[in-house]
């Protein structure tokens, strides 16, 4: 073999061991890395946008249910107190019933008839003037039948002789009866805390929903400083971050309800 062809392959082999190993090919390319990137930004906007969205809804439905809330306490306040004066007024009556008809039973137990039938009177007047039906009907007092002008003294008599006592018997003692005075009250003041529970609800809804929106900001942040690094493992690894980041509040805020109105809600 010449000099010349053993110079070639002494150059053709130092050309081959100097030749510089194929790169590996990534999983993720520069490219690709970056594509992602600018995608779980646009997504990560959209859902930082909705949080937000969602929470100040929350908070303006918070406000409202509170105004409500105070406005319907305030309403059931004043029946409660008109019910205390209902039956403050309704106490003094049923003392004079009761004052007219310890009259009636003395004097029937003496046989003066002539004060039985002045307390008869004085009983029918104040009753047909100031009974309530609820208060007659507990006491058994007959409103037309102790006042149509047909044996009403001794209809009266009877009455008060019941041995079952109705007619001489507190009504204020009956449970039921001075429950009702504050019935209608009671149920307005229920419904104010009902509406003030569901503005505190919204209040903790719309905190959870800011939570979000700053896991999301945290998020935001991570995708931003992926393209200030140079070396690609640590770009995946701060990319890594982000995504669980995002996947976590993105679960969080499929746990939290939606506002029940305002906005695109109703």
């Amino acid at each position: 073999m010449s000099e010349e062809a053993k110079e070639e392959v002494k150059t053709e082999v130092k050309t081959e061991e100097t030749k510089p190993a194929k790169e590996k090919k990534s999983f993720l390319s520069e490219n690709a890395i970056e594509i992602i990137t600018v995608i779980l930004l646009g997504v990560t906007a959209l859902l930082t946008a909705w949080a937000s969205y969602a929470g100040s809804i929350h908070g303006g439905n918070q406000a409202t249910n509170y105004a409500k809330s105070n406005n319907i306490a305030s309403d059931g306040n004043s029946r409660y107190n008109e019910a205390v004066q209902r039956m403050a007024q309704d106490q003094e009556i049923w003392n004079q019933i009761s004052e007219y008809e310890v009259a009636i039973l003395y004097a029937d137990s003496i046989g003066d008839e002539d004060a039985i039938e002045e307390n008869v009177w004085k009983l029918q007047w104040l009753c047909a003037d100031n009974l309530t039906e609820e208060m007659g009907s507990v006491i058994g007092y007959d409103y037309y039948g102790f006042f149509d002008g047909e044996n009403d003294q001794e209809e009266i008599l009877a009455w008060l002789h019941d041995e079952s006592g109705q007619a001489v018997t507190s009504p204020f003692i009956n449970e039921d009866f001075v429950n009702a005075y504050f019935e209608d009250s009671l149920n307005v003041l229920a419904e104010s805390e009902e509406v003030l529970a569901q503005g505190q609800q919204d209040n903790a809804n719309g905190d959870k929903f800011s939570l979000v929106s700053v896991i999301y900001s945290v998020v935001l942040f991570l995708l931003g400083i992926v393209g200030v690094f140079k070396n690609k493992k640590n770009k995946l690894v701060v990319l890594a971050i982000s995504v669980v980041c995002l996947l976590i509040a993105f679960i969080f805020m499929l746990t939290i309800p939606l506002p029940t109105s305002g906005g695109i809600f109703g």
